[in-house]
């Protein structure tokens, strides 16, 4: 068996389909071949992706009177002969036929569908760029308008379910603007402004349901840079035009007062 012939009969081999002689055949060459084993591998996720997340869709009932009535329709009245049992099949390929067919668009159509929906991931910077954009807007950069990391800090007491930290790095090039409620991931976090330069950066913390530290992680979206990390219990998110050396170095300097803070 050639590796053409055994992923033409991979499907068939997945779903138990394959008589005796062909299940020889394609798993004497499976033993042996890796990239039908890579093939078989694939074609093995994407079944179990499919069967697991893919939206199923039921007939709907004019579908099946119309199939019951042309069953009902060719019903054998006799059964003398060949020729006519032959003649009787003709009707039930033809509606197999299109229950495939209309089994496999509906495939496609949902898989489509499935595929183009964002991630988890793209939804939470889609959120986190639309909120910077909003606050670039007049008078809708802080609520309270400070450069005083104790004046901005109290601010949110009895404003959230939680005290985010708050840092004045203008020693480093970040100066703290201010503060203001927003709402993301459908709860209200805290959105600390710094101003790098020219640039405006937002800065997103909220609690961390999963509790555990990551590495920042880097994005860009809409001419924004996104950095987002977690630490000591809170969910860290930066938003801006700065260039992404300038933004990591922040991360940086901010994750070294966390940690000092969490020591003392």
């Amino acid at each position: 068996m050639d590796c053409k012939h055994s992923q033409e009969m991979m499907s068939a081999y997945l779903d138990a389909e394959l008589g005796a002689a062909d299940l020889r055949q394609i798993e004497g060459h499976l033993a042996s071949c890796a990239a039908c084993q890579a093939a078989l591998a694939e074609l093995r996720a994407l079944q179990d992706q499919i069967a697991t997340q893919a939206t199923r869709h039921a007939a709907p009932e004019h579908l099946k009177h119309r199939i019951h009535a042309a069953l009902q329709a060719e019903r054998p009245r006799q059964a003398d002969t060949q020729g006519q049992r032959s003649r009787r099949a003709w009707p039930w390929a033809w509606i197999n036929l299109g229950l495939a067919g209309a089994a496999t668009a509906a495939f496609a159509v949902t898989l489509t569908l499935y595929l183009g929906q964002p991630s988890a991931n793209e939804l939470v910077e889609q959120e986190l760029v639309a909120s910077h954009f909003r606050a670039l807007m007049p008078d809708h950069l802080a609520d309270v308008a400070s450069t005083d990391q104790h004046t901005v800090k109290p601010w949110f007491a009895g404003k959230l379910d939680f005290s985010p930290p708050v840092y004045d790095l203008a020693a480093h090039g970040y100066t703290l603007v201010g503060g203001r409620l927003d709402y993301l991931q459908r709860r209200p976090v805290a959105a600390l402004a710094y101003r790098h330069r020219q640039h405006i950066m937002n800065l997103y913390v909220w609690p961390d349901a999963g509790g555990r530290d990551s590495a920042p992680r880097a994005g860009t979206r809409q001419g924004f840079h996104l950095l987002r990390w977690s630490q000591d219990g809170m969910q860290y998110s930066a938003v801006s035009d700065m260039n992404p050396q300038d933004l990591a170095e922040f991360a940086r300097l901010l994750h070294d007062k966390v940690a000092q803070s969490a020591a003392q």
